[in-house]
């Protein structure tokens, strides 16, 4: 009798919606819920991102995490890990060098009225990350929130 250690991941088909199209979240708040992928065995994914401007200088945040835990975990079943930026430091002989490493979440300004496409990515998970999701909210134009769908395609 074999022992259940894994349990089987589900089967993603490609492409997928990652943020359906939708106004964004009012006074500059991110999506309070945002749609959780199962991405486990994938080694990275590219974001398809689609944004309408509500106002003039309208623009969207994407904050972008992952988990290393499958969502059937007891504990810690919402463990999230933010995307980060990191810069190398200047090495020099005889001193220990210390690089940043700081949160980083994305932002798109429009550029005109109508509906506005671009690429991000690709996003490495390593083949080790188990959970992928992306909250939004609109920043340029708070008071008008724009429209933003968000579609991923991910590779082995």
């Amino acid at each position: 009798m074999a022992l259940p250690i894994n349990l089987p991941h589900p089967v993603t088909e490609n492409p997928i919606i990652l943020r359906a199209a939708a106004i964004l979240p009012a006074a500059g708040a991110f999506d309070a819920v945002p749609l959780e992928l199962a991405v486990a065995g994938f080694r990275s994914v590219v974001l398809y991102i689609t944004y309408t401007r509500g106002g003039a200088a309208g623009s969207v945040r994407a904050s972008i995490e992952v988990s290393p835990f499958a969502a059937n975990r007891v504990l810690p079943l919402q463990s999230w890990y933010h995307a980060a930026l990191y810069a190398a430091a200047i090495v020099a002989a005889g001193v220990d060098a210390v690089s940043p490493v700081q949160r980083e979440d994305i932002r798109y300004q429009a550029t005109g009225a109508t509906a506005e496409m671009f690429a991000y990515g690709p996003i490495q998970l390593a083949g080790d990350v188990e959970r992928l999701r992306i909250a939004c909210a609109e920043e340029g134009a708070v008071a008008t929130p724009g429209d933003c769908e968000i579609v991923g395609v991910l590779y082995e």
